[in-house]
């Protein structure tokens, strides 16, 4: 086409509207192509074969590609394969380009691939694929609309009055009473007597039904369709038509979506033989196209040329829509659905699901099992995560405590504890400490009598409570580790395990008796101890280290952003995994751009994670409250996303949890469950109470005490009618909820 411009351009077929301005080119390629469309009817127009033979002389120099042809086969050019490192010249520049348009093709979100395929040429596709295969290209919610206004179905397109009557039924065609009925906005029955009485429309049988159609239509449906006529109609209306069928099947194609032949035939009541003439004639005509069209489809569909064009714009404004970067709520209420709160997981191998999305991540201790493994897991119970640790798989490190009765804890696949665990920063200096530490470097997991006795031996106090003080210390901080979480459970319900101002006399030793347990550790103390630093060997390389951090932070969130990765407590921070990230989609296995408004322009995701993300755009009918520990990933506030303004100050603090509905945070319980805070959202969901009964399950309390809301006492608030009438009662220091 482009050769033909230039060739119709030179030869003075496409004047200048003035002859001082340049034509735009857009204008020269507008009048091209309708010269082309015209000259195409001749096949020996001299611009044609000019436009030919340059072509294939002077582009594509055909010549000599046929010498070269000639020579190979005679022998004189003899061809020889050859295996190179790196491609030739020639090559390397069909490779460059065959890498930039197919590479990632299939790696982009769902949307994105909608948006290029449709945005290509019609002919071109049709060229490319075939046949007009647009069935996974077009929105059937575009389709439904747009056929609706097509048959005057919306209310807009109604019928007002007769004259509109008339125009309907001139676009449309022949239609029953019952049919005009759903396209006026009253009853049509006086308008359509009116129409009858001054002979503006007809009334005939087509098929077994009577139908109303305009006078201009009476000779075209007496020949197509052998109609008997009323009589008394103008001799211009009567007149025979040239392709009388040919002309009612392409105006119903003009004003339906993509049919099949058998519903051409049922609305003319013609036998399919028929049918099929008239639309293989429209299709040499070039007015209708055949291919897959209608989503969800089976069959190969007619559909006209015109409204195939509305319904691919149509369709590309929608999905054009969808490319858009998604409103914060939305990853609120992706992020719990991508790591599977209240999911389906179940019993040991859903365990070994929620820790693939969980490992590395420091969680607090108090909240692991009770708020984040129940959250995910319905039936958690936990004997089967020491399952997995004393089996090996499952390994476990502090990162840091959190104040004098709890801290954090990173759990990970033991063969993926060098990537997920990093090692401690800080070097004890305590003597008990060091004491433990030369015992278990020394002698490996050891129990709890055997770390008493090297307290011993290193005349230091090693009475439960100094041995235990240092023994949990060396955990927090990331240096001994144990086969399972019991002393974790037994540490938390004794709120700190044994006090640190005990008294660090030695015990009265006694003689020891065969049969009888001279005296019990501690329970925070039980189990086998031992060392982090062998779990973390062979240390990988810090470019492995970050890939590994960069993948697991991926699998976590889904779409990751500078936000998200601060919140996670990443070390190095955004900056240390961004080069990475930046490999990994220069390599087309994460994907780049805007998915989440306002988080900034660095955001990468995993290609099945766009598609999903924007799946939550608009919230559920009735979404559910989701109670959430508020340091749980999958708590976005806080970290990824800002909190909803308030009077007080929420925070991602241990023990307190967030109430969520449709993504919405709505309230704030502060540990311990003593004050509330409620954000705007909550005054749209009234239901949100609910959502802490399942704090009393989860945690087996037997009462929830609220002492004050928003800053006021609790009895006084004005939500103490909304949550007095949802479960709470009334209490000497606040509002009470009892457990079943």
């Amino acid at each position: 086409a482009a050769r033909f411009r230039e060739c119709a351009a030179r030869a003075l077929l496409l004047p200048r509207r003035r002859p001082d301005q340049r034509t735009p080119l857009w204008q020269q390629r507008r009048r091209a192509a309708d010269l082309l469309k015209a000259a195409a009817k001749y096949p020996a127009f001299p611009i044609l074969l000019e436009t030919t033979r340059e072509c294939l002389n002077d582009v594509f120099d055909l010549p000599s590609l046929r010498e070269l042809l000639r020579d190979l086969r005679s022998r004189r050019i003899r061809l020889v394969a050859v295996d190179t490192t790196r491609p030739s010249p020639f090559a390397s520049s069909l490779v460059f380009g065959w890498i930039a348009v197919y590479m990632y093709e299939g790696d982009a979100p769902l949307a994105e691939r909608r948006v290029a395929a449709l945005a290509l040429d019609r002919d071109l596709l049709r060229d490319l694929l075939g046949a007009e295969e647009l069935r996974e290209l077009l929105d059937a919610d575009a389709l439904a609309d747009l056929e609706l206004e097509l048959q005057c179905l919306t209310e807009q397109r109604q019928a007002r009055h007769s004259e509109d009557l008339w125009d309907l039924l001139a676009r449309l065609g022949p239609l029953t009473r019952g049919e005009l009925d759903a396209r006026c906005q009253q009853d049509p029955s006086s308008w359509i007597a009116e129409l009858l009485g001054t002979r503006r429309v007809i009334e005939v049988a087509i098929g077994a039904e009577l139908h109303v159609a305009t006078a201009e239509d009476a000779g075209r449906l007496r020949d197509a369709l052998g109609v008997v006529l009323p009589p008394g109609l103008p001799g211009a209306f009567t007149e025979s038509v040239a392709n009388p069928l040919v002309e009612l099947v392409a105006r119903f194609a003009h004003t339906h979506g993509p049919f099949l032949t058998a519903h051409v035939g049922s609305h003319f009541g013609i036998p399919a033989l028929r049918a099929i003439a008239a639309l293989e004639e429209l299709e040499r005509q070039g007015r209708i196209v055949r291919g897959e069209f209608r989503p969800g489809g089976s069959e190969r569909e007619w559909c006209d040329g015109e409204v195939l064009t509305q319904l691919r714009r149509r369709s590309l404004a929608v999905f054009r829509r969808e490319v858009e970067p998604v409103e914060q709520v939305t990853l609120a209420r992706f992020l719990p659905a991508w790591q599977g709160v209240g999911g389906s997981w179940r019993r040991l191998d859903g365990l070994v699901e929620v820790l693939n999305v969980l490992q590395g991540a420091p969680l607090v201790a108090s909240s692991l099992e009770p708020d984040v493994l129940r959250a995910r897991l319905a039936d958690y119970r936990p004997a089967d995560l020491d399952a997995l640790c004393t089996a090996g798989e499952v390994v476990w490190a502090g990162a840091g405590g959190v104040g004098s009765t709890d801290g954090r804890l990173r759990l990970a696949f033991r063969d993926q504890a060098p990537l997920c665990i990093p090692p401690p920063v800080s070097i004890p200096e305590d003597p008990t400490q060091l004491a433990l530490l030369a015992h278990l470097a020394q002698r490996g997991a050891s129990f709890w009598s055997d770390l008493t006795r090297a307290a011993q031996l290193a005349q230091l106090p090693y009475d439960d409570g100094s041995v235990l003080t240092a023994l949990w210390d060396l955990l927090w901080a990331g240096f001994v580790t144990n086969d399972s979480l019991a002393p974790v459970r037994a540490f938390l319900k004794a709120g700190g395990g044994v006090s640190r101002t005990k008294s660090a006399s030695v015990p009265a030793r006694r003689k020891p008796r065969l049969g009888r347990l001279a005296r019990p550790g501690p329970p925070a103390g039980a189990g086998r101890w031992s060392l982090v630093a062998p779990l973390l060997e062979p240390k990988p390389h810090s470019t492995e280290a970050a890939h590994g951090k960069a993948m697991q932070l991926l699998e976590r969130y889904g779409v990751l952003t500078r936000e998200t990765t601060l919140g996670d407590g990443t070390e190095g921070g955004f900056a240390g995994i961004y080069p990475l990230l930046k490999a990994l989609e220069e390599r087309g296995q994460v994907r780049r751009g805007y998915f989440v408004a306002g988080l900034g322009a660095a955001q990468f995701a995993l290609p099945g994670a766009v598609d999903r993300l924007r799946s939550y755009r608009e919230p559920a009918e009735s979404p559910s409250a989701l109670l959430l520990a508020a340091t749980d990933p999958a708590q976005p506030y806080g970290a990824a996303l800002a909190w909803p303004l308030s009077t007080g100050r929420p925070a991602r603090a241990a023990g307190a949890h967030v109430i969520m509905v449709g993504g919405e945070a709505v309230a704030y319980l502060e540990r311990n469950g003593r004050s509330l805070l409620t954000f705007p959202a909550a005054a749209e969901h009234h239901a949100w109470p609910f959502a802490l009964r399942d704090l009393l399950t989860r945690r087996a309390l037997r009462q929830i005490e609220i002492t004050k809301i928003n800053g006021e006492p609790a009895n006084s608030s004005p939500l103490a009618i909304d949550l007095c009438s949802l479960g709470f009662v009334e209490g000497y220091r606040g509002l009470v909820m009892r457990g079943p």
